[in-house]
């Protein structure tokens, strides 16, 4: 564990959990179970059979401690690192890099064509999750996974959530459609994309129940990513599909902040997850050199200047982004957090401390402290 009479502890804002194929049949509701993901066993790799397909396992998100040059795409389960769904084995790698607590994302649901499966797997991710958190709750800082089909489902979900000890809720980056599609729209990818070409947005009054919960409850919204899809089974997009992920967020912020979201819950706080954090100081002064000229003949609600609303409702994680620290005294990039992004292809792992003290060079320790875990823990009431 990192040195404890350090003032401020270090948090890994951003870090992921895989939790294992059989997961599912000992956690979703009895009736359900047979109709779980199963692995088996190939000669070339292990597969995950589901609903009629095999499927390779797929490691990109598991490759903590290897090298680039030594990345699998897929193989076996074995093959992935143990501490994405052993609670023993992540404190071992959380100790070996310096990491006094960590939230953890990653998870459900399972891309089904069975609309009750669908959401039943949202319940059983979560309970899983809560599970998992409670060998260290000091350490692991849980965020339950939300859709948003049905508003009062959602609030219904999150006070489930909150019960249960888990600290944040991850929301789609657009509302999901409110029918269920059999197109593969309703998949994991679902789950932090929703539907981009719906009519809904979270800035309409259908959505306020879910903020005010929010506040009520005192739990932080995160969207980690989600904006764009990033095809990783393809090697021609991958790499371009990555950076326009990153970007792509502005657009879910920005729908919130023009829609007037935080200025009828000024206590809402939403969190940009795995986006880097060097295009906030950007975005948020071209969202106010824009709502200055255009406010009048769109009616904007707003009552103040978008970065307003920015450096008090929104933050960010950021991997490697050394830019984003060095503009983080420029309006609106400010409340930022950084992350190992364990056990993902882009973690810091194994070498977190030396990554820290490469990026924050020159930064002085008060601000550095705040970055690499004050603001978390303010944030997640730890």
């Amino acid at each position: 564990m990192a040195d404890q009479s350090i003032a401020t502890p270090i948090v890994d804002a951003d870090a992921h959990v895989n939790p294992a194929a059989d997961m599912w049949t000992e956690y979703l509701p009895s009736k359900l179970r047979e109709f779980a993901p199963r692995i088996e066993h190939g000669d070339d790799c292990d597969y995950v059979v589901f609903e009629g397909k095999r499927k390779k396992v797929n490691l990109i998100g598991a490759q903590a401690g290897r090298q680039g040059s030594d990345f699998k795409m897929h193989g076996r389960v074995a093959d992935a690192r143990s501490g994405g769904w052993m609670p023993k084995a992540r404190l071992e790698d959380m100790d070996q890099d310096g990491i006094d607590a960590a939230v953890l994302f990653g998870g459900g649901p399972l891309g089904t064509s069975n609309p009750e499966l669908y959401k039943e797997s949202f319940g059983a991710y979560n309970r899983w999750l809560a599970d998992f958190c409670q060998h260290a709750p000091k350490r692991f800082i849980g965020v339950g996974y939300v859709p948003t089909q049905d508003v009062d489902e959602a609030v219904e979900m999150m006070r489930d959530c909150a019960k249960r000890g888990l600290k944040a809720i991850n929301i789609p980056a657009f509302p999901m459609s409110k029918f269920f599609e059999l197109n593969g729209a309703t998949s994991q990818a679902a789950a932090l994309t929703g539907d981009v070409n719906g009519e809904r947005s979270y800035a309409d009054p259908e959505f306020d129940p879910l903020w005010k919960t929010a506040c009520d409850l005192g739990l932080p919204i995160t969207i980690h990513l989600g904006n764009r899809v990033v095809r990783f089974n393809q090697p021609k997009w991958f790499l371009s599909d990555l950076v326009m992920s990153k970007f792509g967020m502005a657009e879910p912020i920005s729908i919130m902040i023009y829609g007037g979201v935080f200025q009828r819950f000024p206590e809402l706080k939403l969190v940009s997850v795995e986006s880097g954090v060097g295009w906030f100081a950007f975005t948020a002064n071209y969202m106010d050199e824009t709502w200055r000229k255009q406010r009048y003949w769109t009616n904007s609600p707003l009552e103040h200047e978008p970065t307003y609303f920015w450096e008090r409702n929104i933050y960010g994680s950021f991997i490697h982004d050394r830019p984003g620290i060095l503009m983080r005294n420029y309006p609106g990039a400010g409340n930022i957090m950084w992350s190992s992004d364990y056990p993902h292809s882009e973690t810091s792992f194994p070498e977190s401390q030396e990554t820290i003290e490469r990026l924050f060079e020159g930064v002085p320790e008060d601000e550095k402290n705040m970055i690499i875990g004050g603001r978390a823990k303010q944030l997640y009431n730890l």
